[in-house]
């Protein structure tokens, strides 16, 4: 079958090849026939060896398909039913479930060092135990979340990673209230999408800060109610809340110096919430006394900072209603074979989410 493959961590480029062949199917499996998925960046994060993950590996975390078959104990799902990928699947068992943190399970980061993949030069890994740039993938039964029939494909890869992520930065952990001034620092489809969760909840100011002109557009599109360059945003900060800062900042890129700038741009007592993937090796700075004397809140969010089946069933039902928009989120479209343009559509900052149909 067809797969797209990183041979080495720090390639900018995927090989599609047609010798790769989905491994590991039986009990509490299932095999999935991939029809669309979502390029992230932490896909370019995995690739590039900000994320640690062992090569060589197919990328692709955000997808949707439909079950060809399942090994023995599966319940959850049969051979024809429709569903999302999800990549960091609850056990139920571990404390952090049994806490009601089912996002902070680790039993889906286990498989990620388990090869799903091989080809006759060897096996190949799955990025986060799962890998859907390909057209077949094999994967815990966990990971298989059934969807209804009137969600298509595309839309289902959102709510797997990016929708999933940034609505639950602003719902759940944020926990964003009325009335309220936000800033969203990144404005992919996760930034996007945390534009659209702070707009669910009443925020009265949202300002979007992107570098990319098409971006900032595109965000006043889905909520924002002003749109940035990074250079801007001091002025925002002093236009719109007077010097003191906003009541909720979202770094939605992964990295220090923005997260530095989040924090700054965050009024004392209010809350920054860290989003971002970042490196193990890029490091915030901040004093003692300003944690102290600011009393700011800072909340990293893991994939939403809430149960994601529970977030699944919401998406759903925003998008079903209106309230949210997903089609417009999906601004690229291209197959397997041109996966290399989506990198450069996803480096470039022109997509906010660019769809690879299978």
């Amino acid at each position: 079958m067809r797969a797209a493959v990183l041979h080495e961590i720090g390639q900018d480029k995927l090989e599609v090849l047609d010798d790769v062949e989905a491994v590991g199917f039986g009990p509490g499996k299932v095999k999935i026939r991939v029809r669309a998925t979502g390029l992230c960046h932490s896909d370019v994060s995995a690739m590039n060896g900000v994320l640690p993950q062992p090569a060589p590996f197919i990328p692709g975390h955000e997808g949707a398909g439909e079950i060809l078959d399942v090994g023995d104990g599966v319940t959850n799902v049969k051979p024809g039913d429709r569903v999302l990928v999800c990549w960091l699947p609850a056990c139920g068992t571990c404390p952090a479930c049994k806490r009601g943190q089912t996002q902070l399970c680790l039993a889906g980061f286990m498989n990620a060092g388990t090869p799903n993949f091989k080809r006759p030069g060897g096996d190949v890994f799955g990025f986060a135990g799962t890998g859907t740039f390909t057209e077949e993938v094999v994967v815990d039964a966990g990971c298989a979340v059934p969807i209804p029939d009137d969600v298509p494909y595309d839309i289902a890869a959102l709510i797997g990673c990016g929708v999933t992520t940034g609505l639950g930065a602003a719902i759940n952990t944020a926990d964003v209230a009325a009335g309220s001034s936000v800033a969203v620092i990144g404005c992919g489809g996760v930034g996007i999408s945390a534009i659209q969760g702070a707009r669910l909840k009443g925020a009265a100011q949202i300002v979007a800060v992107d570098p990319v002109a098409s971006r900032r557009e595109a965000a006043l599109r889905f909520g924002a109610t002003e749109a940035v360059a990074p250079d801007a945003l001091g002025d925002a900060k002093q236009r719109i809340t007077a010097g003191e800062g906003f009541d909720y900042v979202f770094e939605v890129v992964g990295k220090s110096v923005t997260a530095r700038t989040a924090y700054e741009t965050t009024r004392r007592g209010g809350t920054l919430c860290i989003v971002g993937a970042g490196a193990l090796d890029d490091f915030l700075q901040l004093n003692m006394f300003e944690l102290f004397f600011d009393e700011k809140k800072i909340l990293p969010s893991m994939y939403g900072g809430g149960d994601v089946l529970t977030s699944y069933e919401r998406a759903i039902a925003l998008w079903r209603a209106g309230r949210i928009d997903l089609e417009s989120l999906i601004t690229h479209r291209v197959p397997l074979a041109e996966i290399n343009e989506a990198l450069d559509q996803m480096r470039s900052g022109t997509a906010l989410r660019t769809c690879i149909e299978i």
